[in-house]
């Protein structure tokens, strides 16, 4: 199709997902791909903007949008992956899990659909696995400089990845028993399935970086251990510390963390011994996930897959509008109603509630005590609240309860605690421009710094934490 053709005719399309019926069944990816043809349809849509809002505004990363489309457009798949991988160290990550900013920044999105930026960039990267564009390819130059990186997350990997890349020699520590953070252990299979994960740190491992699982640093081994073996260390632990609901009858059974639900049912697919004594089962039960986002949504769909009878999701904020709002103009992410495949698959929501308390039976949970609330607008027309509305008491019945509301703080790490490393006014890790922390040669990246966000933006903060490492290293400043 002429590129000008299909900037004005050619309409989007997105790959949609397995039948309800089929992938409830399983823990396999739900979204499907989209083929060649379509793909390279879609990046002609793509109107090569002057001022690339996708480029400039959208992306964390600052992908270089229009250029990789137009690749795709002209089939020049391998020149296409090349600039990608230039901003983007793992797009089969960002490909799968990413919101898509820079599409709600496209400038075809202001009166039409905008383009199906996520799938062309997935489509690149699944292209170049397959035509073994992307190989290991180890650097020509090796430093004699070596870092250690805690935490194995999407931040993690990106400092590993690129001062690897930049021919420093990293070593990975990581807790848990795999490599892959919240990739492997938080976002669930039929999201991101661990084969994906675990092709891209075979791919690092070849390349040179090593990988010790099962260490706590901190306790397991000291940073006087690491400061005599390393010459910078950076700390890309994630933000664990749980939002908690202090209300009457949280001591109940039954009542659990979103992240202790989904890490175990991801170890079960993956493999890992759970014992049945521990393992969180939903099968048959009437399920109360409570927070309304991305990680409640993957909660809800765990649950349906495990057989659970019911599942709701209460969120605390109002229903948001089906149409940008005059406060939410364009290229800002647009807050619109979305729903996801988990709400498809028989997940109901309700909006505007208020948690007051749980109620149980000999121990356990059996319900929560609940209140409408209202938002009212601020001078600026952003919700305000929230503010209990009278008459709108209820009692939902509940045999198990996710607590999904996000993350306050980082993970606690003892090396952090004992140096006295300096936090910031919200309890994450205070760092300079460079990623360096109160301690000279610690560094931070990822949500210990920035506080919970998306893994986009955890990628592209380890990449700048990782060019402000070398600096450091290209001074020769002991650790």
């Amino acid at each position: 199709m002429d590129n000008t053709v299909a900037m004005t005719e050619a309409k989007r399309k997105d790959p949609g997902y397995r039948p309800v019926s089929e992938r409830l069944k399983d823990y396999e990816a739900v979204e499907r791909q989209l083929h060649d043809g379509d793909v390279t349809i879609q990046s002609s849509r793509c109107m090569e903007c002057g001022t690339p809002f996708c480029h400039a505004y959208g992306c964390p990363l600052t992908n270089v949008i229009p250029e990789f489309n137009d690749c795709v457009r002209r089939g020049q798949w391998r020149e296409g992956l090349e600039i990608l991988l230039s901003t983007n160290n793992f797009p089969e990550f960002t490909g799968r899990v990413c919101p898509a900013p820079c599409e709600a920044a496209c400038v075809d999105g202001i009166y039409g659909d905008p383009v199906t930026i996520r799938q062309i960039e997935l489509a690149l990267i699944e292209k170049g696995f397959l035509n073994g564009y992307s190989s290991p390819s180890p650097p020509k130059k090796r430093f004699n400089k070596k870092v250690a990186v805690v935490g194995s997350g999407p931040a993690g990997l990106a400092v590993a990845d690129t001062l690897n890349k930049g021919g420093y020699a990293v070593t990975v520590y990581e807790r848990a028993r795999r490599p892959g953070g919240i990739l492997r252990y938080g976002i669930p299979d039929f999201k991101l399935e661990k084969w994906v994960v675990e092709r891209r740190i075979s791919l690092m491992r070849e390349e040179g970086v090593l990988f010790e699982t099962g260490v706590t640093v901190g306790e397991d081994l000291s940073y006087r251990f690491l400061k005599q073996r390393f010459d910078a260390l950076c700390m890309a632990c994630g933000a664990g510390e749980a939002r908690d609901l202090d209300i009457p009858g949280r001591n109940l059974t039954g009542i659990h963390f979103a992240m202790d639900y989904l890490s175990q049912q991801n170890r079960k697919v993956s493999g890992e011994t759970v014992p049945s004594s521990e393992f969180i089962d939903a099968g048959g039960k009437n399920v109360l996930v409570i927070g309304g986002g991305d990680t409640g949504s993957d909660c809800v769909g765990t649950a349906l897959r495990q057989g659970a009878k019911k599942v709701l999701q209460f969120e605390i904020l109002p229903e948001p509008p089906l149409t940008r709002s005059a406060s939410n103009p364009w290229p800002l992410w647009s807050k619109i109603l979305r729903s996801t495949h988990a709400q498809e698959e028989g997940g109901e929501r309700r909006w505007a509630v208020m948690t007051r308390g749980f109620v149980g039976d000999q121990g356990k949970v059996t319900g929560v005590k609940c209140v409408e609330v209202a938002w009212p607008e601020g001078e600026d027309g952003s919700p305000t609240g929230p503010v209990e509305k009278s008459g709108t008491q209820f009692e939902q019945a509940a045999d198990l309860v996710i607590l999904a509301m996000g993350f306050t703080a980082p993970t606690r790490n003892r090396i952090v605690d004992d140096l006295g490393i300096q936090l910031d006014h919200r309890g994450n890790i205070q760092a300079d421009r460079h990623g360096m922390t109160s301690m000279a040669g610690i560094f931070v990246a990822g949500d210990m710094a920035l506080g919970q966000s998306l893994v986009v933006k955890a990628i592209a903060d380890g990449r700048r934490t990782a060019h402000g490492i070398m600096e450091f290293l290209r001074e020769n400043k002991p650790l």
